[in-house]
């Protein structure tokens, strides 16, 4: 048991750059001083990052990979002032001699090659965030140089090598993939077509069980949205199968040899009914877990809300006098997003193969013209409703993510980012906390909580559990989803840590040159 003081877990809504600003030098100027007075560079743009992830309308597969990209570039930029480590595209030639390995390189160097990065894959924060945060801190966005005697030319060769290779790796991010819609990034470019026509959740709609041909796939919803808008699903990252993993050898190599359960047997109807008693017994506290984790839009998203973990970890544990919070740091999200980017893929990929059933569908259509006891709706409580009007403990504007259902990305994203915060701080303890104000439920604001609610977790693994179990709560996945999801996201992350490792021992060159 962790005896720190907890550590009060916050989400910035915005980024305060005017402080930022307030501390940097001079344009030009060198930025260790802003270093030196908090955070590291690589803590600064992950933030950065972060916030562009906030401003986008990326599903999770892909702010994991993006999140994963950044640090790739910053790691590499990195590898080359270090004495061991060599980096993911270029290996050691990049290399730079004993006298050039000086804090203000490595900062400059890992700063231009995240701000490639960031461009690259957040265009939109390009001008209200990449750009002045690299002003703020000192260095000009426009130098392009590729001389490596430069370390902004460090930084951008690095970015370059890991961009070229990652806009060809089956993510269509430049939405230029044959099949897919030309211009359209992430487009699918596998031809998915849903088996079930849209479930309709605009208001005065019914539930008709005819729109379900298959009670084992997946079904798209149609609801209004948060901007007013009528809004028809599609399964956001389809193509996810293709896209190429950092650790694991082949997309499938952890998908489940079982699959959700099947439509007829009595694991569909149980896991449906205990869904069920989960949402008539509703506390106070699991509302507030369920709205906690839910990581919906304009939010990090599950791969997101781990680097916020991360951020905290590094200034409990790298930063202050005679601590080397940059390389720490770059070691830490490196392993850390490139974990959470391939549970992506191996969740995905059961998603993709097992195309299973949402809740919201699989309870309407077993329990439809049937009295059920459930959460009824906001400010309703628990009631008798027929069961085709059962929802789950969401959000109207955003009743169900655009995704099949097995398995749980939210257990698999946040087993894999404990088990790497695990592994890098040698041991489980984290004695975070976060506390929710009576009445400040997003879904029943003024009177969720009753009185304040707290969540504390002790260790890593209490926070990945609980966001596993949130999702329970929140009605979106089943018991089976969410334990799978765990198991393989602590297995993603093994496999993740051992190739991270080969990067920063240099292990891995010497492997390839065998």
């Amino acid at each position: 048991m962790s005896e720190r003081e907890p550590l009060r877990i916050t989400r910035r809504t915005t980024l305060k750059w005017a402080a930022l600003a307030a501390a940097a030098p001079a344009l030009g100027g060198l930025p260790l001083d802003v270093f030196a007075a908090g955070d590291s560079a690589v803590l600064l743009w992950n933030e950065a990052a972060l916030q562009g992830v906030r401003d986008s309308k990326l599903g999770p597969p892909m702010i994991a990979r993006a999140l994963a990209i950044v640090h790739t570039c910053i790691f590499d930029a990195w590898a080359a002032y270090d004495h061991r480590a060599v980096g993911t595209r270029l290996g050691s030639a990049l290399r730079r001699p004993p006298r050039e390995r000086t804090l203000a390189n490595i900062n400059m160097a890992i700063s231009f090659a995240a701000y490639r990065a960031a461009v690259d894959l957040f265009p939109a924060a390009q001008v209200t965030v990449f750009d002045p945060l690299m002003r703020q801190l000192g260095y000009e966005p426009a130098i392009t140089t590729t001389d490596l005697s430069s370390p902004a030319g460090v930084g951008n060769v690095a970015a370059r090598a890991v961009l070229e290779y990652r806009h060809r790796d089956g993510a269509n991010q430049l939405g230029d993939e044959p099949g897919g819609k030309p211009g359209v990034g992430y487009s699918d470019h596998t031809g998915y077509k849903p088996a079930n026509d849209p479930m309709d959740l605009r208001p005065g709609a019914k539930f008709d069980p005819g729109t379900v041909h298959h009670p084992n796939r997946w079904q798209p919803l149609r609801y209004i949205d948060a901007s007013g808008a009528d809004f028809s699903q599609s399964f956001v990252g389809a193509q996810w199968q293709h896209v190429a993993p950092f650790a694991l050898t082949n997309v499938a190599q952890l998908r489940s040899p079982t699959g959700p359960a099947r439509y007829g047997s009595s694991a569909y109807d149980v896991q449906a009914r205990a869904l069920l008693a989960l949402s008539a017994g509703l506390t106070d506290e699991q509302k507030m877990i369920a709205e906690y984790w839910a990581d919906g839009p304009h939010s990090e998203l599950p791969p997101g809300h781990w680097d916020l973990f991360g951020q905290f970890v590094s200034r409990r544990d790298y930063h202050g006098p005679h601590k080397h919070g940059v390389d720490a740091d770059v070691k830490l999200f490196f392993a850390l997003t490139n974990a959470i980017f391939d549970a992506s893929i191996c969740c995905w990929d059961n998603k993709r193969f097992f195309d299973s059933v949402r809740p919201i569908t699989a309870i309407r259509y077993l329990f439809g013209g049937q009295q059920v006891r459930a959460w009824g709706g906001p400010y309703q409580g628990t009631r008798l409703i027929d069961g085709a009007d059962w929802s789950p403990y969401q959000a109207s504007i955003f009743p169900t993510p655009p995704f099949p259902e097995f398995s749980s990305g939210h257990s698999t994203f946040s087993a894999a980012g404990a088990e790497i915060l695990r592994l890098f701080t040698g041991n489980d303890d984290f004695g975070a906390s976060v506390t929710f104000k009576a009445g400040s439920s997003k879904f029943e604001s003024g009177t969720v909580p009753a009185r304040d609610v707290t969540l504390h977790w002790e260790t890593f693994s209490d926070a990945a559990n609980q966001a596993g179990l949130s999702r329970r709560y929140g009605g979106i996945h089943f018991e089976q989803a969410d334990l799978v999801g765990r198991t393989a996201g602590r297995r993603v992350a093994h496999f993740a840590w051992a190739r991270a490792q080969s990067y920063i021992t240099g292990e891995a060159e010497e492997t390839e040159d065998r």
